[in-house]
This record gives structure tokens, C-alpha cells and sequence, in this order.
């Protein structure tokens, strides 16, 4: 690993942008570059320090051990300011946000230096001092926090502009933006990887930027919101079903809340439904030719749907060339080139019977019908016959009758119903034998455990055997199996998607040094629990050498409180709950042990105050037919007579349409329109 002074040369000797013919004030907004041969350029803020990359923050930092908000304030005062552009004439400066602090990130492997910035919001003076995130993420009860801290990285081609922080703070398109409350609570807002335009990061290189930050400035908890798109793909849904987890859970993060009421159970069971979900449910066609091309691929039965897509993306990340290369051959020796040894592999069907794939019989009848309307027709026939059940057994004529609707053509039905018989069909071997009774014929389906008559090369493959997996598509395939898949369990799927919140809690982690923390929780007076109409939230981190007094403990715990939340600005800490003793008794002899919630008994706490909870003074009262009782996020609309909010989607509005300036819920519109139809009714 580098040392922090040679990735402090490796930043400064990095070349500057080519700068087009501008006037001089646009050249003095780019930043400035250390340069030996010219001495104008004046060079970056020396208190800016330099991490390596996959060292970031520091060793310092990961062994911090007090509470973010004071760790927070560690790390900020050692990163320097960042240059402020010149104020423009009609732009006032952001009074809520303090001066940016900057830091840079130093990858020796692509000889990059990435700048990372944190902006101070004091929500007193913000424009906006409730946080919309914290409703979002069930968090609407917590207090209102004096300071909130945005950690940037902007966009690689802001890396050499300077914005003031409002402007910082009201672009959407940096690489990665998290927002943290200064009671360690806090929000992933936006991640950028390679495909939203990164050129040195990847997602998971930003990501475990993030995750190293949180952990050495003690956070208490982070949530995010999972919309990550790839391809028209969502991927929480797709990883969900293949790997059984999301992108973020390699990280530690876990499902908070599912919208519309969707419960951790229902995520799980909708989870297991569509993972095992037999791909021979799928009802497309273009499914099915693709699962019988990739089971002759990679020689697996591929029988449910996670299996399938995971073959899918193992081989769209071991995919081959689209072109064969060009096979050497010795035009004079060819006798000493070695011949290949195919060996087949059958399935041994039962009474002693050879069956074949319908593909391979059709090629050797001679009929006037194509091969395609053949293969479907044959797909047809299946599929009536898993409808009817994978045991059961059709006549001839059943299976004649409910194909009908699907093939026109009755020569083509009768011609593939008389030699579908032992043969393979997809996964399955489609049996037709006669009854032991009435002597009648009957179909039915077997499961094929592995692929049939597959040619396998066992020494000395050809070229063309060895890039046979070329042609495929494996981008439109997985899209095709993705899209029938939510058809095919439109319910599950939803249940899936939504469930995008997700968090990730980290522990007080008291058992790494000899420090006392407890969580200090306001106890309210009996006229004050009066006006609260939401729940407690949890208390504030203090942290307490081993021989601090109860006197002490309660100076802290006052201070914690006063420092971190507007709530309480001018709050009296008076006494303690929970631990027993006079005020200058040591801590650990009170009964409290390092991680108990002691209670905190005062006055000063500011109850007419706007800034009390996130989620505001006013209590929504939600009440949706799904089940939900608390915002999620979702599109809502009230009902103008009760007052009750409602998911919009459960209500039957779209969401292209807008919503109805009058909107009465069931209930209130049954009470309204009762009557009235009663009255109808007897006249």
C-alpha cells in the first residue's frame, strides 16, 4: 500500500484538463494544479488530505470511539475547504449549509484521484428542516436533528468544477451522495456506478467507500431505497431470485418495511415461489426454445427458474466470442491431427424403449409441414397435456379437442399427435401407451432428468463444438425468462418489487475498548406525554470513560440531548432512571451496565416548537384497505370527508392519472351513497 505522501505526489502530478479558449474568470474556476514549470497555477489547499482508496478514512478514524456527532466533527475539522467560486451577483450564498470540506481519494491502480466533499445543514436555518427520507424509512417519530452532514463524490465531470453548496446539494447526478443526521442516522441517496457514467469507480468500489465511512464514524443506522435498474431489469427482483438476496445485503443491509403492507414473511414465501417456479410454466415460446438451447449448452436439466437464470448469467459473464476463431490445419499432415470422439447419451425410457427429441424425428419424416409449425404444434400438445396434470393421462380425441383452439390446421395436429409419441418435447417425454383395460391410447408426460441424444466431445473437441454457445443471445434471453417469469406470478413478483427499503443497523460496539455507553431516552413529563402523538424515539448515544460519577453521566446526557436535536435546545437534564446512588458514585456501581437505555428526567424541552419529530406536527392517519397504517413512500391520496390517506394504486387510480380533485374512500362513500340508493330503491 502506497503511503499517504506518495499518493499526495501521485494527486498533485496529475495533468490538468485541457482548458478551451475562455475568458479569465472561467479559467480561475478550474482547480488548480501543482506544476514545476509554472508558477501562476497556485496549488491545491494543503489541508486537503489524501487516503488511499481502499484505505479510506484513515486508520485514525476506524479507531474512533466516541458517537458520530463528535466523531463527525473530528474528521471534518482535518479535511480542508473547498476553494468557493466567485459569488455570482443575483445568488445569495446558502445560509443553512457552512463552508464544504473536502478530501481526496488517491487509486493507484487507475492513477485517479477522486474528491470527496461534506457539506454541514444546519436545519434550523434550512428550507427544508423536516426530512422527507426518515418518513420514507419509518423513522417520522425520530427528533428533528440540529445538523445533517452530506458526504459527495461528484460526477467525474464535476471533478474539476467548483459549486457553491447549494448548488452542491441540488444536483442529482453525483456518483454518491449519502446524508447522515447528526444523531448517526441516515439515508443512501443515490449511487452511480460504471453504468451511470463512472469511469474510475465501480458500484461496488463507491459502495464500500460508504460502508468503511459509516463504520469509523460509528453510525447508528443508514436505509436506502433499492430502484436499481440494469437493462430494463430490476435487479432486486432478479438477485432476489437467483442468489435468494439483493445487491446491498453483501453489505450488511437487511429489509426495513415492504410497501403496501408486504410483511418479511410474504417477501421470503413470494421469494421461494418464484425461484421455484418450473420453467416448463412459463407459457412463451420463445422461453421454451431458449431453455432447450441452453440445457444441450451446459448439459444440466435446468428444471427451475433459479437455475435457469443462473446459467443465464454464468454464461453471460463466461461468454465466448461472437466468432469462432479460425481453426490452424496442417494441409500436409493431416493424418497426425487427432479425430474427435463423440459419445451419445441417451435416456432409457421405460419397456425398453429409445426415445429421441421431436426435432431430431421431424427432420427424418418426410411431410409437407414446416419444422417451425411443427415444433410448435408439438409445444402445443404439451402444454394441454401439464395442464390436465404431469400424472394424469388424454385420449387421442382429449387431446385432439383441447388443442384445437390453438392449431388451426387439423393434417398439422393429426400428423404431430400420431408422432409426438416417445418422444422428447422440452423437459419432458411425451408416453403414448394403451390402456390395460379399454385398449384405448393414452398420452401422457414424463420428467426428463437430463438432456438427450447431446453429441459430447470427450477428448479432442472440434473448433466449432467449442464455440457452439456463440450465437446466443444471453441479454435478450434473460430479459424473455425475466418478463414470463412475472407473468407467469404476476403476485409474487409485486410482493417482490415492493420491497425496495432496506437498512442496515450497526451495534453500539462496546466490547472493543473499556468506554461506558448508554442510550440517554427523555422521559417526559405526564403534560407533555399528553401532546406527543407519536411514539418514543430511541435515545442518544452517550459514551463515558470507566470511572465517571452519576453527576457526571448526567451532565452528558444532558449535553448529548442539547447538542444533537432542536427539540431540546434549552433542555434541564434533573435526574436519571435506571441507575441508583448519589451523584458522585461511580457509574458502575449504580447497577447499569455498558449498552442499558437509562431514562433522563428534566424541563426546557421545547413543546411549541415546529421542529419537534421528522415526520412533522401533523399526524397523518392512514388506514388503506392493503393493511398499511404509516407512510411508505407511495403514491397517496385523502379522503376529503374522514381525513384518512390511501395508497392510490389500492384504490384503483393510476398512476399516469392524476388524482380526482373529490375523493371519498369506501367507507365514507358507502355511508354517503347508502341512503340515497335506499330511497331509489323504494320509489
Amino acid at each position: 500500500m502506497p503511503s499517504i505522501r506518495a499518493l499526495k505526489r501521485l494527486a498533485d502530478s496529475r495533468p490538468p484538463p485541457p482548458q478551451p479558449p475562455a475568458a479569465a474568470e472561467e479559467e480561475e474556476e478550474s482547480p488548480p494544479q501543482h506544476s514545476s514549470c509554472s508558477s501562476s497555477s497556485p496549488p491545491w489547499p494543503a489541508p486537503s488530505p489524501a487516503y488511499p482508496l481502499r484505505d479510506f478514512p484513515g486508520r485514525e478514524a476506524a479507531a474512533l470511539c466516541g458517537a458520530f456527532r463528535d466523531n463527525v466533527r473530528w474528521l471534518l475539522n482535518r479535511w480542508g475547504p473547498v476553494p468557493a467560486p466567485a459569488p455570482a451577483p443575483s445568488a445569495a450564498a446558502d445560509a443553512a449549509a457552512s463552508p464544504a470540506r473536502r478530501a481526496f481519494l488517491a487509486d493507484d491502480r487507475a492513477r485517479a484521484v477522486v474528491p470527496i466533499v461534506a457539506v454541514e445543514v444546519l436545519a434550523a436555518s434550512s428550507p427544508a428542516p423536516l426530512c422527507e427520507l426518515c418518513r420514507c424509512a419509518g423513522w417520522s417519530h425520530h427528533w428533528v436533528s440540529k445538523r445533517r452532514y452530506h458526504f459527495i463524490i461528484p460526477a467525474d465531470a464535476n471533478w474539476d468544477q467548483h459549486f457553491g453548496t447549494d448548488v452542491l446539494l441540488g444536483r442529482d447526478d453525483h456518483l454518491l451522495h449519502g446524508l447522515i443526521h447528526s444523531n448517526g442516522f441516515g439515508h443512501l441517496v443515490s449511487l452511480r456506478g460504471r453504468e451511470g457514467g463512472s469511469t474510475s469507480l465501480s458500484g461496488r468500489d463507491l459502495m464500500d467507500i460508504w460502508d468503511r465511512l459509516c463504520s469509523a464514524l460509528r453510525v447508528r443506522a443508514v436505509s436506502l431505497v433499492d430502484l436499481s435498474r440494469k437493462h430494463s431489469l430490476d435487479l432486486r427482483l432478479l438477485l432476489g431470485v437467483v442468489n435468494g438476496e439483493t445487491w446491498f445485503t453483501r453489505w450488511g443491509y437487511c429489509l426495513a418495511r415492504g410497501s403496501f403492507n408486504v410483511s418479511p414473511a410474504t417477501y421470503a414465501a413470494a421469494l421461494e415461489a418464484l425461484a421455484f417456479l418450473h420453467v416448463d410454466h412459463l407459457r412463451s415460446r420463445h422461453v421454451r426454445r431458449v431453455v432447450t438451447v441452453y440445457r444441450r449448452l451446459s448439459n444440466k436439466p435446468l428444471t427451475s427458474v433459479r437455475e435457469f437464470l443462473r446459467c443465464l448469467l454464468d454464461w453471460k459473464h463466461h461468454e465466448p466470442p461472437l466468432s469462432p476463431p479460425p481453426a490452424k490445419q496442417c494441409p500436409w499432415l493431416p493424418f497426425l491431427l487427432p479425430k474427435p470422439c463423440p459419445m451419445k447419451r441417451e435416456v432409457q425410457p421405460r419397456q425398453g424403449q429409445q426415445c429421441k427429441r421431436f426435432e431430431d424425428a421431424v427432420d427424418l419424416a418426410h411431410c409437407r409441414f414446416s419444422k417451425s409449425r411443427l415444433l410448435h404444434a408439438a409445444e402445443v400438445v404439451v402444454a394441454k397435456l401439464l395442464e390436465h396434470g404431469n400424472d394424469a393421462e388424454m385420449t387421442r380425441q382429449a387431446l385432439r379437442d383441447a388443442s384445437r383452439g390453438d392449431i388451426g390446421d387439423t393434417g398439422l395436429l393429426d400428423f404431430v399427435i400420431k408422432s409426438v409419441g416417445d418422444t422428447i418435447v422440452g423437459n419432458h417425454v411425451v408416453r403414448r401407451l394403451p390402456n390395460a383395460t379399454t385398449r384405448i391410447l393414452q398420452f401422457s408426460l414424463e420428467e426428463c432428468e437430463e438432456p438427450v441424444q447431446m453429441d459430447v466431445e470427450v477428448e479432442h473437441p472440434s473448433p466449432e463444438a467449442r464455440w457452439a454457445g456463440a450465437s446466443v443471445d444471453v441479454e435478450r434471453d434473460l430479459r424473455a425468462v425475466y418478463r414470463a417469469m412475472v407473468k407467469a406470478l404476476s403476485d409474487a413478483a409485486q410482493a417482490v418489487l415492493d420491497c425496495k427499503h432496506w437498512v442496515k443497523c450497526w451495534g453500539l460496539g462496546d466490547e472493543s475498548d473499556d468506554q461506558l455507553r448508554f442510550l440517554a431516552e427523555w422521559q417526559p413529563q405526564p403534560w407533555e406525554a399528553d401532546d406527543l402523538t407519536r411514539p418514543m424515539p430511541a435515545g442518544e448515544i452517550v459514551v463515558v470513560p470507566l470511572h465517571t460519577s452519576i453527576g457526571e453521566l448526567l451532565v452528558e446526557a444532558e449535553h448529548a440531548l442539547r447538542d444533537t436535536y432542536c427539540f431540546f435546545e434549552e433542555f434541564h437534564a434533573e435526574k436519571l432512571d435506571g441507575i441508583t446512588g448519589e451523584k458522585w458514585d461511580p457509574v458502575v456501581l449504580g447497577g447499569a451496565e455498558s449498552g442499558d437505555t437509562i431514562g433522563v428526567h428534566g424541563h426546557g424541552a421545547d413543546m411549541e416548537t415546529g421542529l419537534r419529530c421528522e415526520g412533522g406536527l401533523d399526524a397523518w392517519e392512514v388506514r388503506c384497505v392493503c393493511g398499511a397504517q404509516d407512510y411508505d413512500g407511495e403514491r397517496m391520496v385523502v379522503c376529503d370527508m374522514c381525513g384518512v390517506w390511501h395508497h392510490t394504486r389500492c384504490v384503483g387510480i393510476e398512476d399516469s392519472v392524476s388524482v380526482p380533485p373529490l375523493f371519498l374512500c369506501i367507507l365514507c362513500g358507502g355511508e354517503l351513497m347508502g341512503p340515497i340508493l335506499k330511497d331509489a330503491l323504494v320509489t
